[in-house]
């Protein structure tokens, strides 16, 4: 439906400030708020102010779903930004399918799903996985020792590690995980059997406050990064700021974005988002995907003139932006996105180093297809998306 003159643009927002995903989670609730300070001070939707309607789940699975449903009913919203454990995501997705609302998904998860509501602008194992396992491999060795938290992403994503790194001839020694609750001395036993099988190197799919007791059990235990270092694609700058600069100093991540991204773009949304927030700010690749999936969304209805889901489905597949990790391209088929990939090692000042980066941008492959980076996109000015090689 067209948006009536005096009403705002209604959107909800799912994001815990608190809980144990509450440190990240709060990072891509700010992208929103400041993206959304942004399109307003512009004029706001063909001069129509966007209205949040902001809840705290409490990184309890069952209450985004619960809070969605009332954000829906009871509040008349049809457009949700949210969620960031696969178990929560899980959830919300009939609700949001049952009343035709479409969600917004800022971050990295498992794949093998589809909604037609639902639209995807974190990675994707084929976007960060499979270029991390290539890079280990090739500058650590074969052995590798697989932690993950206690949920289905870690799962999943380990499952799909595992034959990435069988496929180049390595081997997973081990493969344990920890509830999300977890003490520092249930991560301090798993630094030790770390220590004595000796891997050349640690994947890490720990989350929320564990990512802290895993990194200084690691550093408490003797283990040395540059022997064994940690891989992981859920350790953001987020986590480092939390935990000091110190602990996750060389150790890796794989990425879509990292704040030390060096373009006018990143820079410019910096300085903004630092005025916005203060000079400390910190950004991180949760809070890129929730930043430029709020603008992709605006343009959207911009472009329809309308808040409603039914036209929004026609406008959002194909559609790019210049986020601060580049250009990015909303896919035709999947609702996922061509994303940029990027390696960084972490360095003494809480930031990244950027050792390789992939020079064009993948397309997603949800449904893991093929153990190569997945291509077939257009070019730049068209967003090429092939294998590529390494820069």
């Amino acid at each position: 439906m067209s948006l009536p003159r005096s009403e705002p643009v209604k959107i909800g927002v799912l994001y815990s400030t608190t809980g144990v995903t509450g440190l990240i989670e709060a990072s891509q609730q700010s992208a929103t708020l400041f993206a959304v300070d942004e399109i307003n001070r512009a004029g706001g939707i063909n001069g129509r102010e966007i209205q949040l309607h902001v809840r705290d789940p409490g990184s309890i699975a069952a209450n985004y779903a619960t809070m969605a449903e009332d954000l829906i009913v009871d509040k008349g919203v049809r457009l949700i930004m949210g969620c960031y454990m696969s178990s929560g995501r899980k959830l919300v997705i009939p609700v949001v399918e049952r009343h035709n609302a479409l969600l917004f998904y800022p971050t990295l998860y498992e794949g093998f799903e589809y909604s037609r509501n639902v639209f995807c602008t974190g990675t994707l194992p084929n976007q960060t996985c499979v270029p991390l396992a290539d890079y280990m491999l090739e500058k650590f060795g074969s052995r590798v020792f697989m932690i993950g938290s206690d949920y289905i992403y870690p799962y999943e994503t380990n499952r799909i590690m595992k034959d990435f790194v069988f496929e180049r001839g390595g081997e997973t020694v081990e493969e344990t995980y920890v509830p999300l609750d977890a003490s520092e001395d249930h991560y301090r036993a798993i630094a030790e059997r770390i220590a004595l099988l000796s891997p050349d190197f640690v994947f890490s799919t720990v989350v929320g406050v564990g990512v802290e007791h895993l990194y200084r059990s690691f550093a408490k235990s003797g283990l040395n990064p540059r022997v064994t270092p940690i891989a992981s694609v859920t350790t953001s700058e987020a986590e480092i700021a939390a935990m000091g600069a110190d602990l996750g100093e060389g150790h890796f991540t794989s990425a879509s974005y990292f704040q030390s991204v060096d373009t006018q773009t990143n820079r410019q949304c910096l300085e903004n988002y630092r005025r916005f927030m203060g000079r400390d700010a910190v950004t991180n690749m949760c809070w890129e995907a929730a930043y430029f999936q709020m603008h992709i969304l605006a343009n959207a209805m911009r472009m329809m003139g309308s808040d409603d889901p039914v036209s929004l489905l026609r406008a959002i597949p194909g559609m790019e932006f210049d986020a601060p990790q580049g250009r990015v391209r909303m896919d035709e088929e999947n609702h996922h996105a061509y994303l940029h990939t990027r390696i960084g090692r972490a360095n003494s000042s809480g930031q990244f180093d950027i050792v390789r980066s992939m020079p064009e941008v993948l397309r997603a492959d949800p449904f893991v297809i093929a153990h190569t980076p997945a291509g077939g996109g257009p070019s730049e000015h068209g967003l090429s998306a092939v294998a590529g090689s390494w820069s």
